[in-house]
């Protein structure tokens, strides 16, 4: 990150690329929502009629945008369920409470798939939930941790998140190929990446984790940092897309005061 011509911050990117690409180091952490296009396989095995904008939602890490709640609604109608049935909390700045929340079209797929199954709806974030336990089966042994929305999250090495997300059912990949402005929204990386790349299919996580696939190959990006922003122009270096290799940066009059680049 540059202010002028001074370097004032270095964000380190690992990233593996199942094809044998690598920049940095192989490493261990958390799929965070990275995980959701697998957290979505119950649900996509549950209904043969699912819409593209109920399979995009639940994958989606969404900023309550006016289709992104719609869509999550949909979601919660065919669950049979409401708002008060989400077992994600509520975020600051966000509205309609717990549906504002960025996870609550995974929640909402979760209580579906529940419903569909028979499951119990609560408490469906348990690890021990026939639909966790489904989730943990799909994804393999690992050490697992509580995500920021309740539910269980999972750890592995880069490569093997790689090779794990390229086992997304193609339904699942199809819907967030044709419905990407559900999947992130409005300036959001994986959105973004999936407009530019026609194909590919993509899903941001936490601490700066980002996953991307076109069906035969994956590449996964980790921060070493957290620092998601040094995201974007490490997939314009990766990826080859000029808009994304340098990153403005502005102040709060809206000046151009130095960039972001890999």
């Amino acid at each position: 990150m540059r202010r002028g011509t001074v370097v004032e911050a270095v964000h380190h990117v690992h990233a593996r690329s199942t094809a044998g690409g690598a920049f940095g180091d192989d490493l261990t952490c958390f799929l965070r929502s990275s995980l959701k296009p697998i957290q979505a396989v119950p649900l996509v095995e549950a209904y043969d009629d699912l819409g593209d904008d109920e399979l995009a939602i639940a994958c989606a890490s969404h900023q309550a945008e006016p289709g992104q709640l719609e869509a999550a609604r949909k979601l919660l109608a065919r669950a049979r369920a409401s708002v008060d049935d989400l077992e994600n909390g509520t975020q600051e700045g966000r509205p309609e409470g717990k549906l504002g929340h960025n996870c609550s079209g995974k929640h909402a797929g979760m209580l579906a798939a529940c419903r569909a199954n028979g499951w119990p709806l609560h408490p469906y974030r348990d690890l021990a939930h026939p639909l966790q336990q489904r989730v943990a089966q799909l994804v393999g042994p690992s050490e697992t941790a509580v995500d920021g929305c309740g539910v269980p999250t999972f750890s592995m090495q880069l490569t093997c998140m790689g090779a794990l997300f390229l086992t997304t059912p193609a339904r699942i990949a199809d819907a967030m190929r044709a419905r990407p402005e559900l999947v992130g929204g409005q300036g959001a990386d994986d959105t973004d990446l999936m407009r530019a790349l026609p194909g590919w299919f993509a899903k941001r996580g936490a601490e700066g984790l980002f996953c991307a696939g076109d069906g035969d190959e994956a590449w996964v990006l980790k921060v070493e940092d957290g620092a998601s922003r040094a995201l974007r122009p490490a997939l314009g270096a990766i990826f080859g897309i000029d808009e994304f290799r340098a990153v403005p940066i502005t102040n709060s009059l809206g000046e151009v005061v130095g960039s972001l680049s890999a």
